[in-house]
């Protein structure tokens, strides 16, 4: 059954590379100290999850992050997490290069914790 709240059709999808507006979504969810699910986040852009979808997403993430790194920010894709284990998905991992172990597990865990709290800190003091 489809939800007439959400729109996924083609006049909608430019929202999923609005660079600005979805730093913003995580810019305030960082000051809130949470993370989000990819689905919670395709969700408030107008979005059921769909698989195309996450990825148009996950390259708006890595532009977000990109642009951080410019500005001295630190990153904000950690805080997109799958559902199931709340850690980000294999491209987040890929793009990683100053971690070298896996992608789930306590290791994986605890380095998205840090990542997560170092933009939970910059953004609780903004």
């Amino acid at each position: 059954m489809s939800n007439p709240f959400l729109d996924d059709g083609p006049d909608n999808t430019g929202a999923l590379a609005d660079v600005p507006y979805i730093a913003a979504l995580l810019q305030a969810a960082a000051r809130e100290g949470r993370a989000v699910s990819y689905s919670e986040m395709l969700m408030t852009l107008g979005f059921r999850f769909t698989r195309p979808k996450m990825r148009a997403l996950c390259k708006t993430l890595d532009a977000i992050d990109r642009e951080a790194a410019l500005r001295g920010e630190p990153p904000l894709a950690a805080l997109v997490v799958r559902e199931s284990d709340r850690l980000p998905g294999q491209g987040w991992w890929v793009s990683r290069s100053d971690y070298a172990g896996a992608w789930e597990g306590a290791e994986a865990r605890a380095y998205v914790a840090q990542q997560q709290q170092r933009a939970f800190d910059y953004w609780q003091q903004s």
